[in-house]
C-alpha cells in the first residue's frame, strides 16, 4: 500500500479538479493499492480530538455516486471527532478504470482506508456508517475484520428485499453476486456505451431517480447538482455499468450481516422505491442489532439529519457502555 496526501497545490488533483471539484471542502490523501487501484479520501484528525474514535463514512453505490452521498454527516461530525470519508473505486476522484468491479474490490477499499485510519490513530477500532449498497461491503469487511471496526451503521442497507432473498436460493458459494454479464456486454458496446450513460445521467433523468430514492419530489438540489458533475467525467459509466448488470450484489448479502460479531445500528424509511426489508426478521431478535424506522426515503441524513444523529448518538452511548 501506498499513501499519498494531495492538496490543492498537487497538479495531479489540480487536473481532477478542474471539471470535478472534491465531493467534500476537507483535505484528501490517496491510498493505492494493486487490487483496488487508486482511492481518495478525506478527512483529518481534530487537534485536541486524539482520544476521540475516528469515524469512516462510506458511500453508497448507483449512477452517480460520492462521497458527497455522506456530506451532511461528515459535516456535523467533523466538529466533534475525527471523521472520515472515501470515493470507492470507479466512483469521485478515485480511479475510474474500464474493469468489473465487485464486492471484493469494493471491500478491499474499505479495509484499505480503515486499515489507514487505525494506522493515524493508535491502532484503535474505528467505527464506519454505510450507505446502501455499500452496506454489504462494510458487513463483508466487518466478518473479515471484526477487530478493525468497533460499530457498524448501516443506512438503508440492500439485501432485504425478496429478490435478495430469492438470490439467495440459487446462488452457489459464499462469493457469488448477482451479476447478469450479457447485460454489461451489451451496455459496454463501444458505439454506444458512452453515449447511453449521457442519456441516463441527464440532470431530467438524475433528478427523476432521486426523487424516488427520497420517496417525494423535494429532493437536496445540491446533491442533484453534485451527482450531474461526477456523472460527467470520463469513464463515469465504468462502476455504474458493473452496478445494474449485478456484478456488486452479494448473493448472501443476509449471511454477511448474520454473521457480523460488533453493535450493529441499521436503520432504514418508508418512503420511495426502497421501503422493502421483508428479510430483516432474520437480524431483528440479535442482541447486537438495533434497528430504526424513520419517515423518510432512503436517505434519511438528508432530510432528518437531527434525528438521524440522536439514534446514532445513542446507539454510541450504549455500545460504549455495553
Amino acid at each position: 500500500m501506498q499513501v499519498a496526501s494531495t492538496t490543492q497545490s498537487d497538479p495531479a488533483a489540480v487536473s481532477r479538479a478542474v471539471t470535478m471539484p472534491p465531493p467534500l471542502a476537507a483535505p484528501r490523501f490517496e491510498l493505492t493499492d494493486a487490487r483496488v487501484g487508486r482511492i481518495t479520501c478525506y478527512g483529518e484528525d481534530l487537534p485536541g480530538a486524539s482520544e476521540q474514535r475516528p469515524l469512516l463514512l462510506i458511500h453508497s453505490v448507483n449512477a452517480a455516486a460520492t462521497a458527497y452521498e455522506m456530506r451532511p454527516l461528515f459535516e456535523h461530525y467533523r466538529t466533534m471527532r475525527p471523521v472520515y470519508a472515501l470515493d470507492l473505486p470507479g466512483f469521485g476522484l478515485s480511479d475510474r478504470a474500464d474493469r468489473v468491479y465487485t464486492p471484493r474490490i469494493m471491500t478491499d477499499a474499505i479495509l484499505l482506508a480503515a486499515n489507514e485510519i487505525r494506522r493515524r490513530h493508535g491502532d484503535v477500532a474505528i467505527d464506519a456508517i454505510a450507505l446502501s449498497l455499500s452496506c454489504e461491503f462494510a458487513a463483508r469487511a466487518g466478518t473479515e475484520a471484526p477487530n478493525l471496526f468497533r460499530t457498524l451503521a448501516l443506512v438503508s442497507p440492500t439485501g432485504f428485499d425478496r429478490r435478495a432473498e430469492a438470490a439467495a436460493k440459487k446462488a452457489g458459494n459464499k462469493d457469488a453476486t448477482r451479476a447478469m454479464p450479457w447485460v454489461r456486454n451489451i451496455l459496454n458496446v463501444p458505439l454506444w456505451k458512452h453515449g447511453f450513460f449521457t442519456l441516463l445521467t441527464s440532470r431530467a433523468s438524475i433528478r427523476f431517480f432521486l426523487q424516488k430514492t427520497f420517496g417525494r419530489k423535494d429532493i437536496d438540489e445540491g446533491l442533484l447538482e453534485y451527482d450531474y458533475i461526477t456523472t460527467h467525467q470520463p469513464g463515469a459509466e465504468n462502476a455504474p455499468y458493473s452496478f445494474v448488470s449485478g456484478y456488486l450484489f452479494s448473493a448472501h448479502a443476509l449471511k454477511l450481516y448474520q454473521a457480523l460479531a460488533m453493535p450493529v445500528w441499521m436503520v432504514h424509511g418508508v418512503r420511495g422505491d426502497f421501503v422493502d426489508y421483508k428479510g430483516k426478521h432474520a437480524v431483528e431478535g440479535l442482541p447486537n442489532w438495533t434497528i430504526q424506522v424513520m419517515q423518510t426515503g432512503a436517505m434519511p441524513h438528508f432530510e432528518q439529519l437531527d434525528k438521524v444523529i440522536a439514534g446514532y448518538d445513542d446507539f454510541l452511548a450504549r455500545a460504549a457502555g455495553a
